[in-house]
């Protein structure tokens, strides 16, 4: 009877052991170029603000990730369907918040109009509503949010008729460059990473209309069964907020940016 026990009792462990390697199974979390948030860097490391800022993240929040590239649209997608569990560096919108539950917020967005050098004056624009009866094409990269007074206007086709849609920034700078476009539409740490990147300093200027400025957040897809990765994410946020580990991380790569 005792050898019985401890038969069943080493089956119980192992079914305890299983079943606790089986909660622990990594999460999916997909990721695009977008420098110099994520990207890979001369050595062919994942790296970038947000990839620095996520690691910390997980690793406070003691989970485990695997990561798939993959373009933002089709990684909402998968966070609507559940092929993917997390997606970072996500604004919110009650679109998104449908399918999709956000964690606290872990660092800010700004989004501001860029024109050629020399061109800020002769873009007569107060408020992004102005485009409607202006003769200006502004570009604007297809599935990023832009705040929520672009999405009201976004809805209007005299708004859309202003506003020419591509994959990514450097897109956006070559038509720019080539007189297609009188500006586009992107945040300033992600403008300045490319024109050092690219060495293209004195070529543009910021235009002073505002577009918004907003939290980023980590989205978790509803579809997850687990659903302790939530809290455990924001109680890792919060103590990294507190200690410091966020602020030191957006400042190393602000002034690695302003380096060049």
């Amino acid at each position: 009877m005792k050898r019985l026990l401890n038969k069943l009792s080493v089956i119980g462990l192992f079914l305890i052991s299983f079943h606790s390697v089986s909660q622990q199974a990594p999460l999916s979390v997909g990721w695009e170029l977008w420098y110099p948030y994520q990207y890979h860097n001369s050595k062919q490391q994942l790296t970038g603000l947000d990839l620095d800022i996520f690691n910390a993240i997980i690793k406070q929040a003691n989970l485990s990730v695997t990561y798939t590239e993959l373009p933002w649209k089709r990684h909402l997608n998968y966070i609507k369907t559940g092929d993917m569990d997390l997606a970072m560096g996500a604004s919110y919108s009650k679109d998104r918040a449908q399918y999709a539950d956000y964690s606290i917020p872990y660092r800010q967005e700004t989004v501001k109009l860029y024109v050629k050098k020399g061109q800020v004056n002769s873009i007569i624009l107060n408020k992004l509503a102005d485009l409607i009866s202006s003769p200006y094409m502004i570009g604007v990269e297809g599935g990023y949010y832009y705040g929520k007074d672009y999405q009201e206007l976004i809805k209007q086709s005299k708004f859309r008729a202003q506003i020419n849609e591509v994959i990514d920034i450097e897109q956006n700078v070559q038509l720019l460059l080539k007189g297609h476009i009188d500006g586009f539409l992107v945040d300033p740490v992600t403008m300045n990473a490319f024109v050092n990147k690219y060495k293209m300093q004195g070529e543009f200027e910021q235009h002073p209309i505002t577009i918004y400025s907003d939290d980023i957040y980590i989205m978790i897809s509803k579809k997850l069964a687990d659903k302790t990765v939530l809290t455990k994410i924001n109680n890792a946020i919060k103590t990294l907020r507190q200690n410091g580990t966020l602020t030191e991380i957006i400042n190393d790569w602000t002034k690695l940016q302003h380096q060049g």
